[in-house]
């Protein structure tokens, strides 16, 4: 089930607030731990158990941790809870991937195991894994309750989609939320805002990356309106559904940290990479960067770090060479600009930009590609070489979807947050603004058949 879904909003939505506000306060997370349940194993019961088995075991080590606190044996539990947690990423994630590529380096016919991807496993684990450490390190108070710990691993806000929400960051929220009128009303419009953005901007601009990737020999001017508007695409869906998550938050009472700031505004990839996925790179820097080293040891190892986190930024988002490559290239790109240009770049005004943009659409045609020769081959088409600067279908593309682009490259900008909230000074219009969104999409998705979840790739 994903938020953008008719069963979502009429059914489980609706039912799960009900539900949840009728509860008296003391059962509240109990309500919240068994709503989120339902909602994860709607489509996936069978791995509703592997959730609640690491749910138990981070539970189970965070105790222990705490209780053997200053010895070898507290370091030994955080030692297996992350062995475990990676090891549950590794055998569900990677596996396939692992095996399939050893076979085909060494000619070996290693069976390959065929394991479906859990729904939200790389942001659960991350989850589990920050909370053990956090109280290794005694930024975290240890959760004795078990229905309060899992309602945290469990809540369906950001169960599937993040954004990774560290423990220490909604410890005290556990215990007890505030719940108001005016905090649901600001919840509710900013999920509204969330759905809008995916339904509206996210899948048709996916309907156009559709056409044009699948083209076996498009123009130049073709191959750039494709990848602009697949980069409209995962921008408005990964930023909607954060929106979405958030808000939903708010709804019940809990306060998330943003995960996206206009990441595309950005005049520099450095810039762009503390814009966008902001928990991911939160996560990354405090629990791999920091703890290798970061930049105290000098600029060699800082660079060596870099690479570490950049692979492994890589291969979270999937088990794929794309994925591997993806992440290498933004490691080079960093790594470009921290020795050489990040100074130049501060200095320049509409460059900077151009630059920065040509470069993340470049990115994500590793990303968006599974195959690192199609990958390549449209590279090679945006710059001309073996196609036509133009066609007919990338004209009539680009004259009937330009205000569409338009709008969508307004939406990604601070501008678009200044018009959606200048109605907040009259509720009427406020109002009516949140309705034609909210119907819209409601509108788009019953006349519609395209409703891609990228998140189901992680």
């Amino acid at each position: 089930m994903i938020f953008s879904s008719p069963t979502f909003l009429a059914i489980f939505l609706p039912l799960a607030l009900g539900v949840y506000y009728l509860s008296p306060r003391r059962v509240k997370n109990l309500t919240l731990f068994l709503l989120s349940l339902v909602f994860y194993g709607w489509g996936e019961p069978v791995f509703v158990t592997l959730m609640l088995f690491s749910t138990v075991v981070d539970y189970i080590h965070g105790i222990l941790v705490d209780k053997y606190r200053g010895t070898r044996r507290a370091k030994l539990a955080l030692l297996s809870s992350v062995v475990i947690n990676l090891t549950l990423l590794g055998v569900f994630k990677y596996s396939g991937f692992l095996v399939t590529s050893l076979n085909g380096l060494t000619g070996l016919s290693i069976p390959v195991p065929r394991l479906r991807l859990p729904i939200g496993i790389s942001f659960y684990t991350f989850q589990t894994m920050s909370y053990t450490i956090d109280v290794y390190r005694g930024q975290a108070p240890v959760q004795r309750d078990p229905i309060a710990f899992g309602a945290y691993v469990s809540l369906f806000p950001q169960l599937i989609a993040g954004p990774i929400v560290r423990y220490k960051d909604v410890a005290e929220q556990m215990k007890g939320r505030v719940h108001s009128a005016d905090q649901f009303g600001a919840g509710a419009a900013r999920f509204v805002c969330g759905l809008s953005k995916k339904v509206l901007l996210a899948n048709t601009m996916g309907e156009v990356w559709k056409y044009f990737s699948a083209m076996t020999a498009p123009s130049v001017l073709g191959a750039w309106i494709g990848i602009i508007a697949y980069a409209f695409q995962i921008y408005f869906d990964f930023s909607g559904y954060s929106d979405m998550a958030i808000g939903l938050g708010h709804m019940l009472g809990f306060t998330f940290p943003e995960n996206f700031d206009y990441p595309y505004v950005a005049r520099s990839i450095t810039e762009f990479w503390r814009r966008w996925h902001i928990s991911l790179g939160t996560w990354f820097r405090e629990y791999v960067y920091i703890p290798l080293g970061g930049n105290r040891r000098g600029l060699r190892r800082q660079i060596v770090n870099m690479l570490i986190v950049w692979l492994l930024t890589g291969v979270w988002h999937g088990a794929g060479w794309n994925f591997l490559l993806w992440g290498l290239y933004y490691f080079v790109l960093l790594a470009i600009e921290k020795l050489f240009l990040l100074k130049r770049l501060e200095r320049g005004r509409v460059w900077p930009h151009v630059y920065t943009m040509a470069a993340v659409c470049f990115g994500w045609v590793l990303f968006a590609m599974d195959r690192l020769p199609d990958a390549l081959r449209y590279m090679g088409t945006m710059i001309g070489i073996g196609a036509p600067l133009c066609s007919g279908a990338a004209v009539y593309y680009l004259l009937t979807l330009g205000p569409l682009l338009l709008a969508a490259a307004l939406g990604s900008t601070p501008l678009s947050r200044r018009l959606w909230k200048k109605p907040g000074d009259s509720p009427a219009l406020a109002g009516a603004a949140m309705l034609a969104g909210l119907i819209g999409s409601l509108a788009y998705l019953v006349a519609g058949t395209y409703n891609p979840f990228l998140y189901f790739r992680f």
